[in-house]
């Protein structure tokens, strides 16, 4: 996500009028025959494009997503949607994939297993000469100042001591919304690649999907599920603090989003 302005939990209305005059302009020049907004695409145009493909036109405020179709061409359907076709100057993406059931839709213990064998392929070494940034830029960026809320201070701290490591590609918004199920295997769209390790891709995961009323019991066993799997489950704790609380940070009057509840959990 990138500065408020355009942005009030989605696209602002100006903004998605912009992104749909572009997507019209390139589904002419590319013979597409688009049909409405999918909602799901909040922060990006979202449609249909015939049966099996979707047009994504985003942003171009949206400066962490500058990096989707590099990430694609590098997955290559493996754990991923498959990139068809890509205009980096209209940031603009056709991605195979008929839109499938959410993990969202599965049981507890599916999702966990979905994420999880989706999470082995996607998190891999990138090439030399990739333009991908390391998870240090994100933290930077986002990083409030301490007086923004008591807890910051706390993020802040948490992360000096993690020496985070930058040797994998991660999604950073690897959630169940984002696990879609194509065909007889599950795959991950809407990346926003960064390098990093794993473990910083699982706190969105823990917090979701929209709607989980969190609870440490529910917490802990997602993580021990990856502890499992070979990730390092007090990595998985820190980084859900510092990403609980910067992505977590609620407006005035609004209440605490799931991220926030669980960072307060782990500390």
């Amino acid at each position: 996500m990138t500065d408020a302005g355009p942005w009030d939990h989605g696209m602002s209305a100006a903004l998605a009028a912009r992104m749909e005059r572009v997507a019209n302009e390139v589904a002419l020049d590319w013979g597409l025959r688009l049909g409405p907004r999918m909602p799901e695409g909040r922060y990006s145009y979202v449609a249909p494009a015939g049966d099996d493909a979707i047009l994504k036109v985003v942003p171009p405020e949206d400066d962490d997503a500058d990096h989707i179709a590099e990430a694609l061409r590098l997955w290559d359907g493996s754990g991923a949607v498959r990139l068809r076709r890509h205009d980096p100057v209209r940031r603009a993406l056709l991605e195979r994939v008929r839109p499938g059931i959410e993990a969202a839709a599965l049981p507890e213990e599916d999702a966990r297993r979905v994420a999880i064998e989706v999470g082995r392929r996607i998190w891999c070494a990138a090439p030399e000469g990739h333009p991908f940034r390391p998870i240090t830029r994100w933290v930077e960026r986002w990083m409030p100042p301490d007086d923004r809320h008591p807890l910051v201070r706390i993020a802040r701290r948490t992360y000096e001591r993690m020496e985070p490591r930058a040797d994998v590609l991660v999604h950073t918004d690897f959630h169940h919304h984002n696990l879609l199920q194509r065909g007889v295997e599950w795959v991950v769209i809407d990346p926003k690649p960064f390098l990093g390790e794993p473990e910083f891709d699982v706190i969105s995961f823990l917090a979701n999907p929209i709607g989980l009323l969190p609870s440490l019991a529910l917490i802990e066993r997602r993580i021990a599920a990856f502890e499992d799997a070979g990730l390092d489950g007090d990595r998985i704790r820190h980084w859900s603090i510092v990403r609980g609380i910067l992505d977590g940070l609620p407006e005035a009057g609004e209440p605490e989003p799931a991220r926030m509840q669980i960072a307060r959990m782990l500390l």
